[in-house]
Formats: C-alpha cells, sequence, structure tokens
C-alpha cells in the first residue's frame, strides 16, 4: 500500500468518487466553499425528527438556500442528514458538530457531501483525508490557523465567532493569513452578517436567524422561507 492508497469505510458517496477518480483521495483535504458554489448563507440547524428534516429543506429551497449545515447535537442528527440526502439529493448537506472521527464516519456513510467541527485535531483531519470529504475545522486562535495551514487546509470555521473577535479579529488574521478564508459563526445575526460578508477573508457565514429552533420546532414553514429570501437579497 502506498502513501496514497485509502480505505473508504462504508459506501462511496458522490464527493469520495470524485476524488479517487481525480486521484486525490486520501491526499488532501476538499474544500467546503466547491460545495457552496457561491453560496453565503449556511443555515445552523437542530432537527429533531422526519416532519422537520423535509419541511425544512423544502423551505430553505423554496428560499433561496440550497445547503445546511445540520448539527448532531441529537441522536436524530444522522438521520436527517439521510433523509435530506434521499429526498432532496441536489441539497448540499453539511454535518456541523462533528468531533470524533467515529461521528465523520457515520455522516459519511449517511451521504453527508461535508463536514464542519467546531474546532481542529489531527485525527479528524487525517480522518476526512481518508474518508474524501470535504472538510471545515473549527479555529479560534492564530495557533489554531497555523496548525489548518500546516494540515495543508485554505478553509476554517472561526468558532464561536464574536466571542473570539469577531469582525476584527478576522481583520486581524487577513494579513499573517492571507490564504486563509473563513465561515464565521457563533453569533452570526440578521445584524451583523452582512458585516462579515463584506471581508475579502469570509467565504461565507454560518447562523441560525434563517431557521430558527422556534420556528423549525412549530414547523412555521413559510416563515423560515421568507427570513432565507430577505437574507439572499441582501447578502
Amino acid at each position: 500500500m502506498s502513501n496514497y492508497d485509502v480505505i473508504v469505510v462504508g459506501e462511496v458517496n458522490d464527493a469520495q468518487a470524485a476524488a479517487m477518480r481525480s486521484g486525490e483521495l486520501g491526499k488532501c483535504v476538499a474544500r467546503v466553499s466547491d460545495l457552496l458554489e457561491g453560496q453565503k448563507i449556511v443555515p445552523v440547524v437542530v432537527i429533531e425528527n422526519e416532519s422537520q428534516a423535509l419541511g425544512l429543506a423544502k423551505a430553505l429551497i423554496d428560499g433561496g438556500i440550497n445547503v445546511i449545515e445540520i448539527t448532531l447535537r441529537n441522536d436524530f442528527g444522522v438521520k436527517a442528514i439521510e433523509l435530506i440526502k434521499r429526498e432532496f439529493p441536489d441539497m448540499v448537506v453539511l454535518a456541523g458538530t462533528v468531533n470524533t472521527a467515529a461521528q465523520m464516519v457515520a455522516v459519511v456513510r449517511a451521504g453527508v457531501d461535508g463536514i464542519i467541527s467546531p474546532g481542529i485535531t489531527k485525527n479528524l483531519v487525517d480522518t476526512a483525508k481518508s474518508q474524501g470529504i470535504p472538510y471545515l475545522p473549527g479555529v479560534s486562535s492564530a495557533s489554531e490557523v497555523m496548525i489548518a495551514i500546516e494540515h495543508g487546509l485554505s478553509e476554517c470555521k472561526l468558532f464561536p465567532a464574536t466571542v473570539v473577535g469577531g469582525i476584527s479579529a478576522l481583520k486581524a488574521f487577513n494579513g499573517p493569513f492571507a490564504n486563509m478564508r473563513f465561515c464565521p459563526t457563533g453569533g452570526v445575526s440578521e445584524s451583523n452578517y452582512r458585516d462579515f460578508l463584506a471581508l475579502p477573508n469570509v467565504m461565507c457565514v454560518g447562523g441560525s436567524w434563517v431557521a430558527p429552533s422556534g420556528l423549525v420546532r412549530e414547523e412555521k414553514w413559510d416563515q423560515i422561507t421568507e427570513l432565507c429570501k430577505a437574507a439572499v437579497s441582501s447578502s
């Protein structure tokens, strides 16, 4: 087995198949921005059941947002990924709050398109490489950005964004880390997302203001669609 031969656990999804065809599987971590295709807003959600999963996905799409980050903050997260990819195969489904290699393998088996974690570890980066899956690790300091660069990454999530300096931190990072792009998440809201998106090193923002948990639980899909339309038109 060569340095770049890898074993993919579970079924091979589209992202992995493309990586294998290009010979890139195991060499580097694919970029989440390539999945987004210019979309600037990533709804970060918690889904509790099938009705929420399918209703929310349709509401987002109707509102002009074709990406969703499903957090693994409950036991239904992996199932929600499976459901949405089955019913809305063209939607970009990201798994969030992925903290372990086992979780990463589980969501890849579920058909996820990309993975986001709140922090960065060598084990998670290595697992993303071996699985051939786009990966966006979380960082909160210059040292963690440097760790990401050492692993060949060019994109990170700034988390929790407004707690660790927000716009000021991103402006400061743009000097020493000019080639790094960020997705600030945590404290990003309707009142400040435009300010984040105006920064040259911000590729997108993550937040729950377009799909608030209360509206999801009450299944107020029309209201969520309108929030999405408003956010997209102003982004």
